[in-house]
């Protein structure tokens, strides 16, 4: 493997945190929106906030680690992404914005009519920034970003069948994620009703996923045929990983094993990411530009990935240690009805 590939697949496993913790964020804001008026959806809205509060700024630092990778690792491609898809990219950022805006404010604020503005911003900040997200991908992967500096047409490349397509993926991927995960943590806490609500929506939104990607494979084929051909060969074994990752999810949420349907869906959703890697491979501009052809130095990557190692040895074991210290359930204290201590 050379450096450039080393860097490439850093940047990939980047991407994946970022779908995994901060896609399953932006999913819960998708419930969030579904969840009924203020009464109804209350218990599911106080799930959703204890689940995604303590975690959910800090899943954002995978966004920058994929940034800083390819503006660092493969100069050309960013200076091309940048500038030819600055629409979505502006239009997500703002997304992200808004949305921690809105879930501090709603907060913080008495007015119940502040509070469902507030409430509605963060819902719908949740859907759309993941859309547009959805849409750099598409652009990218059916190759209407062109090498150099706003080659592309600012518009016709993310607004495409394949960037609609791949948007509403990425809307459907986080809400399914965020179902299977919301449904272990309801589980974990014993609210019954809520598990098994969230155990419904995850059944559902996990067949109307399936019948998307149904729809996707002839999208796809007519709008995008190199991306159609290397899913259908060098992508394969990923694409098959995660249609039976997806089926181990729904049979292991059908007979309620919770934990392990959290471990099956994120198996799902991360074999898409590296078969979409693999499908474009040896392309980061599929057609145009290659993985070595857009890379740095050898000084630069080596230097980088050195960098990349040191510093995960710091931020990795934070990062787990947050997880999982949020995801205890506290127990009750002992002085508890005796007054407490003095």
């Amino acid at each position: 493997m050379s450096a450039a590939d080393a860097v490439l697949a850093a940047m990939f496993v980047g991407l994946t945190a970022y779908a995994l913790f901060a896609g399953a964020d932006f999913g819960a804001g998708f419930w969030d929106l579904f969840a009924g008026d203020r009464r109804r959806g209350a218990p599911s809205r106080a799930l959703i906030e204890k689940s995604i509060g303590p975690v959910w700024e800090a899943n954002h630092v995978w966004l920058i680690f994929v940034l800083v990778v390819l503006w660092t690792g493969f100069p050309p491609a960013f200076a091309a992404v940048a500038s030819t898809l600055y629409i979505p990219l502006t239009l997500g950022a703002l997304g992200i914005i808004a949305r921690g805006s809105a879930f501090a404010f709603r907060h913080s604020v008495g007015s119940p009519a502040l509070q469902r503005l507030f409430g509605a911003c963060f819902a719908f900040s949740s859907v759309v920034t993941p859309f547009f997200f959805g849409t750099i991908v598409g652009a990218v992967a059916s190759g209407r970003v062109p090498p150099g500096i706003a080659r592309g047409d600012v518009l016709t490349s993310w607004l495409n069948p394949t960037s609609i397509l791949a948007g509403v993926l990425a809307v459907m991927s986080c809400a399914y994620l965020a179902a299977v995960y919301l449904c272990a943590d309801a589980h974990r806490q014993g609210e019954a009703d809520l598990t098994e609500g969230f155990r419904r929506r995850a059944l559902l939104i996990a067949a109307l996923t399936g019948i998307a990607v149904a729809v996707g494979i002839a999208v796809l084929r007519s709008d995008s045929r190199a991306l159609f051909d290397g899913l259908t060969s060098r992508g394969v074994p990923l694409m098959v990983l995660s249609a039976l990752a997806g089926a181990a999810t729904v049979a292991l949420l059908l007979t309620r094993r919770y934990a392990a349907s959290r471990v099956a869906a994120a198996v799902a959703v991360t074999a898409v990411i590296w078969g979409w890697g693999a499908g474009q491979y040896p392309y980061l501009l599929p057609g145009a530009l290659t993985v070595d052809d857009a890379a740095a130095g050898r000084t630069t990557l080596v230097a980088m990935l050195w960098t990349l190692v040191l510093g995960s040895v710091l931020l990795v074991p934070a990062l787990v240690y947050l997880y999982v210290l949020f995801q205890r359930v506290p127990r009750p204290r002992a002085d508890v009805g005796r007054g407490g201590a003095s």
